[in-house]
C-alpha cells in the first residue's frame, strides 16, 4: 500500500476538499471508536452521530458497511506502520519490542474488523503486506545487532504474537506480562541469562 498501484480502491476515492476530508476523517475516527466499543454490529447511525454528520454523508463516503470496515482497518494498519518509523532512533531491541507492543494493542482491538474482512481479501492482503514491510526491518535490525535470535523469521513472530492476542485477558497488564514472556523467547540464549 505504499505505492500508488497498491492503494486500495477505498482510499483512491478519498475526498480532496478540506471540509469533505474533515468529515471523512471524523467518520473514520467515530467508526473506529464505535467498532471498538460495540463490535462489528455498531450502528451506522451512531457512527454518523459521533462524527457530527448526517447519515447521508456517511453513505456518500462509504456506500456499504464493508467500505467503512475496510477504511477503518486500512487507517489502523497505516498508523501501525508509521509507528515503526517513529521508533527508528531507539536501540534495535527497544524499537522491536515497542513496535510489537503496538502490534498487540492493534490486533487486540481490531478483531471485530478483521472478522468482517475475509482473510483472502485484497484489503487484508495489502494490509498484511504493509505490516510486514514495517516490522521486518525492525526485526532484521535487531537480529543484526545480535539482540534477537537469528533462527526465526518475522512471520514466526507475527504468528506468535497473533496467537497471544487470541486469548482473552482480564486486564491489559496481564496481556503485557504474557507478551513479555513471549518476547524473552526472541532473545538469544546468552541475552536471557
Amino acid at each position: 500500500m505504499t505505492s500508488a498501484g497498491q492503494v486500495p480502491e477505498v482510499f483512491a476515492q478519498r475526498p480532496k476538499r478540506a471540509d469533505a476530508r474533515r468529515n471523512y476523517d471524523a467518520l473514520i475516527a467515530a467508526a473506529r471508536d464505535a467498532f471498538a466499543e460495540n463490535g462489528a454490529a455498531a450502528s451506522l447511525e451512531d457512527v454518523a452521530r459521533r462524527a457530527g454528520v448526517g447519515i447521508g454523508t456517511l453513505y456518500r463516503n462509504f456506500p456499504t458497511r464493508r467500505h467503512l470496515f475496510e477504511a477503518v482497518y486500512v487507517e489502523e494498519v497505516r498508523a501501525l506502520s508509521r509507528s515503526a518509523e517513529d521508533l527508528a532512533e531507539l536501540p534495535p531491541w527497544d524499537a522491536l519490542v515497542a513496535w510489537l507492543h503496538r502490534f498487540v494493542a492493534y490486533v487486540a482491538t481490531k478483531r471485530a474488523l478483521a472478522e468482517q474482512l475475509l482473510q483472502d481479501s485484497e484489503i487484508f492482503t495489502s494490509c498484511r503486506t504493509e505490516i510486514y514491510a514495517a516490522g521486518e526491518p525492525l526485526m532484521s535490525r535487531a537480529q543484526a545487532a545480535g539482540v534477537v535470535r537469528d533462527d526465526i523469521g518475522f512471520d514466526d513472530v507475527v504468528r506468535l504474537i497473533s496467537g497471544l492476542t487470541m486469548a482473552q485477558f482480564p486486564s491489559p497488564e496481564q496481556r503485557d506480562r504474557v507478551l513479555g514472556v513471549a518476547l524473552d523467547g526472541l532473545r538469544p540464549a546468552a541475552a536471557t541469562r
